[in-house]
């Protein structure tokens, strides 16, 4: 059977450079009107019975090529589970081979979640008891910002994710959050706390097979200090909306290509820093550590000088804004190496399981925010 890669589907992306024999050449396409490019996600037809080498040959210019030594493609045959495959990155090329038991395959940076995926998550989660459903504003596209809040306490609690649509663990994130809020393991938490719940800022880039920007190929995650309604109506209507609740405490969830091992971000640069408010941020990250090992302190990012924080990301501008406790979550596309998986790595069920750790971090610190 002839070889086929095909990725004109929701979240695809990839163009076949050339096919040889049982060789297959590829790269992978730049996001809309932006130099950024390292998500992929494509089909392969005709596999069965051959084994095949696949080559993407401009990994080397992607957005963050320093995260692809230690990084292995996931693959999965009936796009349910997905597992790593062995892969080698040599010469600016990353490349594997796949032996083919099946006619079909699929590969991704990382399982993948759809906007179809995402609707049904909205969907279902809209009918649980307790929870609501709002239209914050729509994308350049004209999806809609989706948001669920749930909850009647006194204290507005907004999490937030897929600013960088690549970023897909973060979406299965929120599905385990969604689905523990409705549960009575919530309740507490739930009396104390109204949660806001965007479970993806990026619906354009996440149709459009983007790593990291929107359909203007604008990095939402660089708007906040200015959204506007022609670059960044996402950041725009969820801004908004935050300034209508306030916000006590705020997780931003992303993927970091290079660091294998989930750790937290904070706000330590801004403007109205003080030693009593970094001192609960530093809290929920030990007490998150003590609580899951798929939680660690050690690796993460350098802090921001006093006084030196960028203002255009989210973390510092709720932090500065309202006061909150402002978290980045970051999840890794390799491992979380200090507890690693050698046959899914880091997995959308694990990603899962660390969104319901947060939470039952957070309700068991919630009394001091």
């Amino acid at each position: 059977m002839t070889l086929s890669i095909n990725a004109a589907f929701d979240s695809g992306n990839i163009r076949v450079v050339a096919i040889e024999g049982d060789r297959i050449d590829l790269e992978i396409v730049r996001d809309a009107q932006s130099d950024f490019y390292q998500w992929f996600h494509f089909r392969l037809a005709g596999a069965r019975g051959r084994r095949l080498t696949l080559r993407i040959l401009n990994a080397a210019g992607a957005a963050y090529p320093f995260g692809w030594p230690g990084y292995k493609v996931r693959a999965s045959v009936d796009r349910q589970e997905w597992r790593m495959v062995e892969t080698r990155y040599e010469g600016g090329v990353l490349s594997w081979e796949w032996d083919g038991d099946t006619e079909l395959a699929w590969f991704a940076y990382f399982a993948p979640y759809t906007m179809e995926m995402h609707e049904a998550l909205v969907a279902r989660t809209a009918l649980q008891p307790g929870f609501a459903h709002r239209e914050l504003g729509r994308s350049l596209d004209g999806q809609a910002i989706d948001c669920l809040t749930v909850g009647t306490g006194a204290k507005p609690v907004w999490l937030y994710a897929r600013q960088h649509p690549g970023e897909s663990m973060v979406e299965w994130w929120m599905e385990g959050a969604l689905e523990w809020l409705a549960t009575p393991f919530a309740a507490d938490l739930l009396a104390k706390v109204t949660f806001h719940i965007v479970p993806n800022m990026n619906p354009d880039g996440t149709r459009r097979g983007h790593l990291r920007t929107n359909a203007a190929g604008v990095n939402l995650n660089r708007e906040w200090h200015a959204p506007s309604a022609e670059r960044s109506p996402e950041v725009l209507c969820v801004r908004n909306a935050m300034d209508e609740t306030g916000c006590v405490f705020a997780m931003d969830v992303h993927g970091d290509e290079a660091i294998a091992a989930n750790f937290i971000a904070g706000y330590e640069g801004i403007a109205s820093w003080t030693e009593d408010h970094g001192a609960k941020f530093y809290e929920f990250g030990r007490r998150l550590a003590a609580h899951t090992p798929d939680f660690q302190t050690e690796l993460g990012y350098d802090k921001a000088p006093p006084g030196k924080a960028n203002m255009s990301m989210s973390t510092n501008q709720l932090a500065e804004r309202f006061g909150a406790v402002s978290v980045t979550l970051e999840m890794p596309f390799k491992d979380h190496a200090p507890n690693p998986d050698p046959v899914h790595g880091w997995s959308p069920e694990r990603s899962k399981r660390l969104a319901v750790s947060c939470l039952e971090t957070l309700s068991g610190m919630i009394d001091t925010l």
